[in-house]
């Protein structure tokens, strides 16, 4: 069994041991705290069928929760729009936003397990950062990840995937997710 108290995820090892040396030196940084570092990961779930049925949205979060190892929050909407018959306080999503060790862990996992599983996978697109050094993504499927039972799944979501860096160009975050092997298309 792990002892969690000397358990150190291999990604933020390997952060630790090679990437930031590799970054130092590929951008030319003079100070450690130059280099870019992951933040956060927000994984997101709208639901646009909970307006007919809210048990989805429960099924959403539950199946959110098992992704990320955390809790997921359950997401309201904030205004009432009579044409897409959505009342205010109404649940339409579900996200998590990992931090510190998950984080690393999750994102282990989605490179090496989650992203292979996805149908005619070919990469992902290395044009989706935000100009601030954050990169999203998308996924048709949940069920990619290995803690998704295919068998007791009634419907089948799509879900976003936000991974938040400090580094202060697109460039610089690239390269960081490109050293943590992130399979870029381009």
């Amino acid at each position: 069994m792990l002892d969690a108290a000397t358990y150190t995820p291999r990604l933020k090892a390997e952060y630790k041991a090679a990437i930031r040396a590799a970054l130092k030196e590929e951008f030319g940084y003079t100070n450690d705290m130059q280099i870019p570092r992951l933040d956060k990961i927000v994984l997101n779930m709208g639901v646009g069928e909970a307006v007919k049925d809210t048990k989805k949205v429960k099924q959403a979060s539950e199946d959110l929760t098992l992704i990320a190892g955390q809790k997921a929050v359950i997401t309201k909407a904030k205004n009432s729009i009579a044409g897409f018959r959505v009342r205010e306080g109404m649940p339409l999503g579900t996200k998590v936003t990992l931090r510190g060790d998950r984080m690393y862990e999750f994102l282990d996992r989605l490179i090496t397990v989650a992203l292979p599983r996805v149908r005619d996978f070919r990469g992902v697109k290395g044009t989706a950062f935000d100009g601030r050094g954050n990169y999203a993504m998308g996924l048709k499927e949940h069920i990619v990840f290995p803690e998704i039972n295919f068998d007791k799944v009634d419907e089948v979501l799509g879900m976003d995937i936000i991974i938040c860096t400090n580094a202060k160009s697109d460039a610089e975050a690239k390269a960081l997710l490109k050293h943590f092997k992130m399979p870029f298309t381009s």
